[in-house]
């Protein structure tokens, strides 16, 4: 939601921009994601500029309110957005007319948040403020990087593993049944499909990076391989629905070199592998074959 948000506000500057987005399989193996991971990274300025912006047309901007409005804290924020995302959910065309009155107040808030957000940019740009290093480009090596980094992160992955303890006892799953379960019942699921609708409105050309599933969360179960690929399945195809290309790095599930010792985050190797992603998509290379390392 917060993704979606973000990006929605930005509206049609994303037209025909490189977009990467990162997503974590945790997150849709928990039926409902903590209130409070949505309340601490909520921004009021995407959030109004998303809903009374005009890149979105109105059938998506009232299915993204219905999940807005499950966020009663973050609704709040201002009497005129919790207003208008109620009209909008509700969906009738009486509530489409109030919404639409409620438009010209809506524009004036974000002009007023916009001018803050560039006073706040601008006085951080002032404060931080450094020459800028001349910039040389060149091809990386990313067999040994990777390498690298694969040795450098073995080194520490014993002492941050007795140091963090054992896999979260949200994620502990007794079989395949429980964890099939909990991936069908993640709200997670309709919110990437906004996700990917706002993404396909505003003509962004994005690149869809999802980690591997860490095998290290459910030590104390017995989750089979094929209910790992159930996952992946799911996850590409929402990407073909909307034909957004897809990494999923499915050759490094049950990995655990590919991440760190809390067992949610990439490792130095991970990294790179996201890296080589990266630096491919955004200089607009076809990705490498990434089974040979």
């Amino acid at each position: 939601m917060i993704i979606l948000e973000k990006l929605g506000g930005l509206g049609t500057n994303l037209r025909g921009k490189r977009v990467a987005i990162s997503l974590s399989p945790s997150w849709f193996f928990v039926p409902v994601i903590t209130p409070y991971s949505y309340e601490g990274n909520f921004s009021l300025l995407a959030a109004s500029e998303m809903v009374f912006g005009s890149a979105l047309d109105f059938e998506l901007k009232r299915d993204i309110a219905s999940r807005m409005l499950q966020f009663p804290h973050t609704r709040a924020t201002t009497p005129l957005l919790a207003l208008a995302l109620g009209r909008l959910a509700s969906g009738t065309w009486l509530d489409r007319v109030a919404f639409y009155v409620l438009w010209p107040m809506g524009k004036a808030q974000n002009t007023v948040l916009d001018l803050q957000d560039h006073f706040e940019a601008l006085v951080h740009i002032l404060r931080e403020a450094k020459p800028a290093r001349p910039r040389h480009p060149e091809m990386l090596d990313w067999v040994k990087l990777i390498a690298e980094a694969s040795e450098n992160g073995a080194a520490d992955a014993d002492k941050k593993d007795k140091a963090l303890g054992p896999a979260d006892e949200a994620f502990r799953s007794g079989d395949d049944a429980a964890f099939l379960a909990r991936m069908d019942a993640a709200r997670e699921w309709i919110d990437f499909e906004l996700l990917l609708r706002v993404l396909s409105e505003i003509h962004a050309r994005p690149l869809l990076l999802s980690m591997p599933i860490n095998g290290a969360l459910f030590d104390y179960g017995d989750v089979s391989q094929p209910a790992h690929e159930t996952y992946y399945k799911k996850i590409r195809a929402l990407a073909q629905r909307y034909d957004f290309p897809l990494i999923e790095f499915e050759e490094h599930d049950n990995d655990p070199a590919f991440f760190d010792g809390h067992k949610y985050h990439l490792s130095a190797k991970g990294w790179m592998f996201y890296n080589r992603a990266l630096d491919d998509f955004f200089h607009g290379r076809a990705p490498e074959d990434r089974t040979r390392l």
